[in-house]
């Protein structure tokens, strides 16, 4: 909550606040304050009658489904194999083969980002032939 909201949430501090401040000031802000709750309640109740309105629904569906033996287990499964699934495809082997910074030999497909040995060897002038496997 920030200072000024809980300010004005103490009761001490706004009759302190008040007695600064004139009555048609203060029956300005109590107007102000009163649109703001309004705003805020008929939001709260808007919400609530989509959930109402969304629970209904679901009770309606889930009879409907138990009229025709249906389990909704049986439905929320049912649908999850639909059209045939992709496999994954094999790694892609090694054409390359670099040292790192440490020495360490290491590999590489050929795709995606060049690793910086082999980029840096590049721009030096060595081919790209010179780290084939």
């Amino acid at each position: 909550m920030s200072k000024n909201l809980s300010e004005l949430n103490n009761v001490r501090t706004l009759r302190a606040q008040a007695r600064n401040t004139t009555l048609s000031i203060l029956e300005e802000m109590l107007e102000k304050l009163s649109i703001v709750v309004s705003e805020q309640r008929e939001a709260l109740q808007a919400t609530e009658a989509e959930a109402r309105k969304k629970a209904e629904k679901l009770a309606l569906y889930r009879e409907l489904l138990l009229e025709d033996n249906i389990s909704p287990e049986e439905l929320v499964n049912g649908t999850q194999s639909v059209g045939p699934r992709k496999n994954k495809r094999a790694p892609r082997p090694a054409k390359y083969k670099y040292s790192d910074e440490n020495g360490n030999a290491r590999h590489w497909t050929g795709q995606g980002r060049t690793p910086s040995p082999i980029k840096a060897a590049l721009e030096n002038g060595q081919s790209l032939d010179d780290f084939l496997l």
